[in-house]
């Protein structure tokens, strides 16, 4: 089996929103090792003085135990459009290191910048990232994404996105999108129009 990996948020030396990973890494560990002994999160990250200010990006890969615990400063992608590409055979419901299938589809986005995967006629996920739209003054993410991040799990806690299925014919009721995933917070790309969204 594939290692598993945590992708963590370090702001100015500080590990960002802790308990959401520690909560997917234990469901993770319990479901696919049958183990009861959590690695604790807060207890090993030890982040080293280079990464004590600005935006660091911490990537840690475990299975039963931590394989390797790395830092570096975070970049974020420019992501200006987006492909629709289908894939009813793809799984990727836990945070599996090996992202071979992912990186496939992501080869498939022509002169985008990223791909929006369809699965069984449903929007899914970006191949990095969860997505949600702007209908009206609300944002809706998809109800089946391959995988559920740790910041559309705390938005949608908050009450901020709401869970809805979402076809690619239902694009055309949206004004925007934004794409989060554990660095990239709401607000933090900055929302696109939905006609950057090509077929």
């Amino acid at each position: 089996m594939s290692l598993l990996f945590e992708t963590i948020s370090i702001r100015n030396g500080v590990p960002e929103n802790l308990d959401w990973h520690q909560k997917r890494l234990n469901f993770a560990m319990q479901r696919l090792f049958k183990v009861n002994s959590f690695i604790d999160l807060a207890a090993l990250l030890v982040v080293p003085p280079e990464a004590v200010a600005d935006h660091f990006r911490c990537r840690l890969e475990y299975d039963t135990i931590v394989r390797s615990v790395s830092f570096r400063k975070y970049e974020p992608k420019q992501i200006n459009s987006l492909k629709l590409v289908e894939d009813n055979t793809i799984i990727y419901n836990h945070k599996f290191a090996d992202r071979s299938q992912l990186d496939q589809l992501h080869a498939q986005r022509g002169n985008c910048d990223d791909v929006l995967i369809i699965k069984n006629g449903l929007l899914t996920d970006t191949s990095y990232a969860n997505i949600f739209f702007r209908n009206g003054n609300r944002w809706e993410t998809p109800d089946k994404p391959l995988l559920n991040g740790t910041c559309r799990s705390r938005l949608l806690a908050g009450g901020f996105i709401t869970e809805v299925r979402i076809t690619p014919a239902d694009l055309k009721k949206y004004s925007e999108f934004q794409l989060i995933n554990a660095l990239r917070g709401m607000n933090a790309g900055g929302a696109l129009p939905v006609n950057r969204i090509v077929f």
